[in-house]
């Protein structure tokens, strides 16, 4: 994992986030302990929502809300929240992993992010079981808990460990989704689907993983990655090389090597 020995000092805005996601988790570890006592309803084949996604979301929005009363929202179950400053949203994933949570895997993340105007500003994804804290801030890089990051510094796409999303249910198409894969598992170190898009990308931004793709994706699965990769010193389109992210439903990430080669394979 590439992580620098520099420390750093998180701004307010930073701790505001962190402090929330924090405070989200802590219900989340306790169900997580206690999934046999957790209500669950379906929302599709493959598409869960329990009481833990809504009591996190809701002790999210509370403390952002606290802290940022002007700002609006757009969450995973809320949908969008119109605040009094246009300008701004907080984009939350309150429970990102889902299905493994549900099936007691460790594999999981609150993710939150800041919208101004067009862009990303900052972001966190928070992994409560491993406590490990990703961060970014527009223009001051990329952290995994009090350190810096950065991507993957291989060039050989032989020696490349790719993380994927598969599609799912009626999520995504199965017959595109395996023609990528014919187009990259035999050239590359092999292939990992985590099941936590949010991690995924932070996983990118350190290092852990040398490329991602995913398609199909939304909103709040991405919004903090994309900055963490960026502000690792990394490259993130769209599977088919738009930079214009926000509000498309495909992510290509990596160092700007191997993401280039990424794009050629997989398009």
């Amino acid at each position: 994992m590439h992580v620098s020995s520099r420390f750093t000092t998180r701004s307010a805005l930073v701790n505001v986030m962190t402090a929330a996601v924090e405070k989200a988790a802590r219900g989340l570890i306790r169900d997580f302990g206690e999934l046999e006592h957790l209500q669950v309803s379906r929302k599709g084949l493959g598409d869960f929502v329990s009481t833990a996604d809504h009591r996190s979301e809701a002790i999210l929005i509370a403390e952002l809300r606290k802290a940022r009363p002007k700002f609006g929202f757009i969450a995973e179950e809320s949908g969008i929240i119109l605040g009094e400053d246009p300008t701004q949203r907080w984009i939350i994933d309150p429970l990102d992993g889902t299905t493994n949570f549900l099936h007691s895997i460790p594999q999981f993340a609150i993710t939150v992010a800041l919208q101004m105007e067009d862009e990303i500003i900052a972001g966190v994804t928070y992994d409560p079981i491993k406590d490990e804290m990703f961060w970014a801030e527009k223009g001051k890089g990329a952290f995994l808990n009090q350190r810096r990051i950065r991507v993957s510094a291989r060039r050989n796409f032989d020696e490349s460990l790719i993380g994927i999303g598969a599609p799912y249910g009626h999520h995504g198409d199965a017959d595109i989704f395996q023609d990528r894969l014919k187009a990259v598992v035999p050239y590359s170190a092999g292939v990992r689907r985590m099941g936590a898009a949010s991690l995924d990308l932070a996983y990118v931004a350190c290092g852990r993983f040398d490329i991602f793709f995913e398609e199909p994706m939304k909103l709040w699965d991405y919004a903090a990655g994309i900055l963490m990769i960026q502000e690792a010193g990394g490259a993130v389109t769209t599977i088919t090389g738009n930079k214009n992210i926000i509000g498309c439903n495909s992510i290509a990430a990596g160092n700007a090597d191997l993401h280039a080669a990424l794009l050629k394979k997989i398009n």
